[in-house]
């Protein structure tokens, strides 16, 4: 499957609000309740949000292209834009969302390892991140590369107080 990968920009801020809304939606429907999706998709994704962690130097985003359609994206952050301090010098796989039609073809191992080659190239000791406790096919995913669970952490959906464990790589 040929596909490309880019700096996502301020002028993409649509698009990337978009493909976020959809598939958070649709990966976590099933364990939030409405009001509280809701909610989470109107604030953690607004426009202005979105803008601002693009801005941010320590944030990166970049959207996997498969021909010209936008198949999905990677988030990683590092120094103070992550969302814990597991370990110096680590980088924060924040997100791999890919669009349902997109699923199962090997584009997920395609984004972690552009963000593994991301934290290699940086001379980074470790990766982490956060995955829902009830996200069992993204635990396995992330278990296949090598990450270990390290403890948990709540994420806020709405008024939902979620459990994510964190998940640590030695590189």
């Amino acid at each position: 499957m040929d596909y490309t990968i880019r700096p996502v920009t301020t002028d993409d801020v649509a698009e990337l609000q978009k493909i976020s809304r959809e598939t958070f939606k649709a990966t976590f429907d099933p364990f939030t309740a409405p009001d509280d999706m809701a909610h989470f998709l109107d604030e953690d994704y607004a426009t202005d949000v979105l803008i601002s962690e693009i801005e941010n130097p320590n944030s990166r985003f970049f959207f996997l292209l498969v021909g010209d359609k936008i198949a999905g994206y990677l988030k990683v952050n590092v120094g103070d834009a992550q969302k814990e301090h597991l370990k110096e010098n680590a980088l924060e796989l924040q997100r791999i969302y890919l669009r349902s039609n997109f699923q199962h073809k090997g584009l997920g191992n395609v984004l972690f390892d552009y963000a593994e080659k991301i934290a290699r190239d940086e001379k980074k000791d470790y990766m982490w991140l956060g995955v829902y406790e009830k996200n069992i096919n993204a635990q396995h995913f992330y278990k296949r590369h090598g990450f270990k669970r390290v403890g948990q952490h709540v994420f806020q959906v709405g008024d939902d107080l979620q459990i994510d464990w964190l998940l640590l790589k030695k590189l």
